[in-house]
């Protein structure tokens, strides 16, 4: 298993660095009635890379305009962001025409003019690398799990759906990053949304003060701001010593592999059965920045082309 991508251990603002992912579709109604139609909602889901915090936005479809809002209240709500990371995949067979939406939707013309005005840089997984958006994913898991325990396959509104989701948020947020302390005294622990809201979004009850120790908590405006800064600092302090640590272990992929070579002849894996797989010709590779190549280009007997990564490929021992 290779480093972390410096964004990933990087001290910068909650959402400086983002991660998105759909899911869906959800049934929803537009009333409570009995036979209103049932129509289909999307849930676009961001995650901060740094911080793990997420964001999530409820859209009625898959249109290029819908995702622009959806990106734009993101914005407005989270500040802007300067690079954006995704899958992009087409190939699998059972969800092919949901995927090559959301893949045309993010390469239309309108989105890409409307990345360019706000200065953000879109960065795309090579097709069929699962494993390399792992962030967002597990986002998508964890959401769709809990939406599952809360509505139960009820079928709701588009405003209750939003309204659950706004709460399946909050709870995603205060998810503690690393294991509690073992003193007795330490009732907190580090969440992302003590960099969103200095607090988490699910506190616990807090313990109350007595009135000695409250008339000792007197700020004054002047140094209000500088306590606001030292509780920032606090909190990235916090992160550096106990959630960092947690991201350098590497439970799989410990062993060093030899690169694959250009020329080399190799088996695409596909999600189909392994006597259509096809053998292919590498004639690209792309290293990373530590010199180990993750994908590569390949092209096959009747000349198509594909990018994939090389957990994808099966070098032949020729």
């Amino acid at each position: 298993m290779g480093n972390l991508p410096v964004h990933r251990v990087s001290q910068i603002k909650p959402f400086g660095r983002a991660g998105v992912d759909f899911a869906g579709p959800f049934e929803v109604k537009s009333a409570m009635l009995r036979k209103i139609k049932i129509t289909k909602a999307y849930i676009c889901i961001f995650i901060c890379m740094a911080t793990t915090a997420v964001h999530i936005e409820l859209v009625s479809d898959l249109s290029t305009t819908m995702f622009i809002s959806a990106l734009s209240r993101f914005i407005s709500r989270r500040g802007r962001c300067s690079d954006i990371h995704s899958d992009c995949g087409t190939n699998f067979v059972g969800t092919q025409k949901y995927l090559q939406n959301i893949d045309h939707l993010l390469r239309h013309d309108t989105f890409v003019n409307h990345l360019t005005s706000h200065q953000i840089t879109w960065h795309f997984n090579p097709p069929a690398a699962p494993h390399m958006g792992g962030l967002w994913e597990a986002a998508v898991k964890s959401t769709k799990t809990l939406l599952h325990r809360i509505t139960n396959g009820r079928v709701l509104t588009y405003e209750e759906l939003n309204t659950v989701l706004h709460q399946v948020e909050a709870t995603l947020n205060s998810r503690p990053l690393s294991a509690m302390s073992a003193d007795p005294n330490d009732f907190k622990t580090l969440t992302a949304g003590h960099f969103l809201t200095m607090e988490p979004l699910v506190p616990i009850p807090s313990i109350p003060t007595t009135t000695s120790s409250r008339h000792n908590l007197t700020v004054t405006p002047r140094n209000r701001w500088a306590l606001i800064q030292q509780i920032q600092n606090h909190f990235w302090n916090r992160w550096h010593r106990e959630y960092l640590h947690t991201l350098q272990e590497r439970p799989k992929w410990n062993r060093a592999t030899l690169n694959i070579r250009l020329g080399a002849l190799v088996i695409l894996r596909e999600p189909t059965p392994p006597l259509t797989w096809k053998t292919a010709r590498v004639i690209e590779i792309f290293p990373g920045p530590d010199g180990v190549v993750r994908v590569a280009k390949v092209r096959t007997a009747n000349g198509k082309l594909f990018t994939r990564p090389v957990v994808k490929l099966c070098p032949l021992p020729l």
